[in-house]
């Protein structure tokens, strides 16, 4: 059934702070409405009262014009909505298989019953697969959830909503962690359920998919609607009013810097099995970009750096000496330091605070003798809260309530809170506004000036070209390429990734 939506006067506040300030518009059934706003400007908080996550709020919600109580998850999928949050750990439940995340809705519901043989949920779950084309083998779905990567993770979170039929769909930051193929596909299907009257609430920090996509923006910032704009959409007025600057201000340039003194030393690595060696030098004062799609290595190279997993062959020199850290502890201690790709799994704490979350790879320099120095935990917090511009209402706030992108700024800002002379950041600007990618690039390049290095592992073509001096093109687990920015460009790099790819 087509349906519209309809938020009118919509308030929110956590306590003295009033997240949400009035907000109303409305989606019409076939239409896809792009939620634009800087990180903390209040999107997440909205989705999830459209959602049923939060029920406490001010303001009405409309379908089909009738009033809607949306009182639970459960009653927002009675009313047709289904939404795929960023957070991708709040739609995993680990220690479940692959199949039954897929059915896991269904189970609940007691339309499956959770003590259905292994081989009944492997067909099943292959139904809701159908929806993306995803053609996952027996083992794989038996699998505990766990093990997926984060973009399949993603896949099966969209998967699962799709299997629904929607009538409203609701998208935080859907391809965050997909390859272009992927992207495409999910494209092709969400183009499709707009032709089918589906009505689509999308948010996302990548421009290009939005100008795509999207009927309309409905631009936030602070908890207050700035404007709503119909296609041909005006960027500079849109980025204007998302984060208080143009589009010049916003897409920033850096002067290209060439470092000298080599610190980091590869030879004859091998990331996987069947892959080539190859060779590698990383210098001081220039920010490195490795640049490669899904599977191509990226993750591997920077833990194996980081000490989470090993070279299959190969050998490491840094600042000059042998370097085989048996675990990340000891890369720590030498003073490299890994940004992980998968904030939730590997950086967030459930019910942490910003302060307890910054200090915990550096307990012991924060400690007075055997007990921790709350005093010194919390002023490295605040600063860390300063420095990279956390939105929250303090450093003592949660980090699972902030929203995502200030979650990773946290993710970031802790690890330059320390002394580091190699800074690895694996996919450091997902599910960041091109305001927070400014600061946090601003920052990296801040560390190198001082006579480190930095590493940014991303499969973001233009990521790369805002925040690095070089280019290094990972494809199966080989370098392939080797620029620094200012011998190459864009397009050279997109033909060199098509040619080896």
């Amino acid at each position: 059934m087509k349906k519209s939506l309809e938020i009118r006067s919509v308030r929110k506040s956590f306590g003295t702070n009033e997240v949400l300030k009035g907000i109303s518009f409305r989606i019409e059934p076939g239409e896809i409405v792009s939620l634009l706003g800087a990180n903390g400007a209040g999107k997440s908080t909205l989705i999830k009262i459209l959602s049923g996550a939060f029920t406490e709020f001010d303001g009405e919600i409309f379908i089909n014009d009738q009033p809607a109580n949306i009182g639970s998850p459960l009653q927002a999928r009675s009313q047709g909505i289904e939404t795929v949050h960023q957070k991708i750990n709040e739609g995993i439940v680990a220690g479940l298989t692959v199949a039954e995340n897929l059915l896991f809705d269904r189970i609940a519901l007691g339309e499956i019953s959770r003590f259905a043989t292994p081989a009944k949920m492997v067909r099943e779950a292959r139904e809701t697969l159908k929806s993306l084309n995803l053609d996952w083998d027996d083992e794989m779905l038996k699998d505990d959830v766990f093990n997926l990567g984060i973009a399949d993770q993603q896949l099966l979170l969209l998967a699962r909503a799709l299997s629904h039929n929607p009538s409203l769909l609701i998208l935080d930051e859907p391809t965050s962690a997909l390859s272009n193929a992927e992207v495409s596909r999910l494209f092709e299907i969400i183009q499709q359920l707009r032709t089918d009257g589906v009505a689509i609430l999308y948010v996302s920090h990548r421009l290009g998919e939005i100008d795509e996509l999207a009927d309309r923006l409905v631009i936030l910032r602070d908890g207050v609607i700035q404007t709503i704009q119909s296609k041909p959409f005006n960027w500079s007025e849109a980025l204007h009013d998302m984060l208080g600057m143009d589009l010049r201000e916003a897409q920033f340039g850096i002067e290209e810097e060439r470092g000298t003194n080599v610190v980091l030393s590869v030879k004859d690595a091998q990331i996987f099995e069947e892959s080539n060696s190859w060779s590698i030098d990383i210098r001081s004062g220039e920010v490195t970009g490795v640049i490669g799609l899904l599977g191509a290595g990226k993750s591997e190279f920077a833990r194996s750096l980081f000490g989470a997993e090993k070279f299959k062959a190969g050998a490491v020199e840094f600042l000059g000496e042998v370097f085989n850290p048996k675990t990340p502890a000891d890369a720590i201690k030498k003073g490299v330091f890994l940004i992980s790709e998968d904030r939730a799994r590997d950086g967030i704490l459930e019910s942490w605070s910003i302060a307890n979350t910054t200090s915990l790879p550096f307990l012991k320099k924060i400690a007075s003798g055997s007990l921790i120095n709350f005093g010194k935990e919390n002023d490295l917090a605040a600063k860390m809260v300063e420095k990279l511009k956390v939105v929250s209402q303090s450093y003592k706030s949660t980090v699972d309530s902030l929203s995502g992108g200030n979650q990773q700024k946290v993710m970031v800002g802790r690890w330059l809170m320390q002394n580091s002379r190699l800074l690895l950041l694996d996919e450091p600007f997902r599910g960041v506004d091109i305001g927070a990618r400014r600061e946090i690039a601003g920052q990296i390049r801040e560390l190198v000036r001082e006579g480190n290095a930095a590493i940014i592992f991303s499969s973001d073509i233009d990521e790369i070209l805002e925040s690095a001096d070089r280019v290094l093109i990972m494809v199966e687990g080989d370098i392939k390429f080797d620029s620094y920015l200012s011998e190459t460009s864009r397009n050279e790099i997109i033909q060199k990734m098509s040619e080896v790819a």
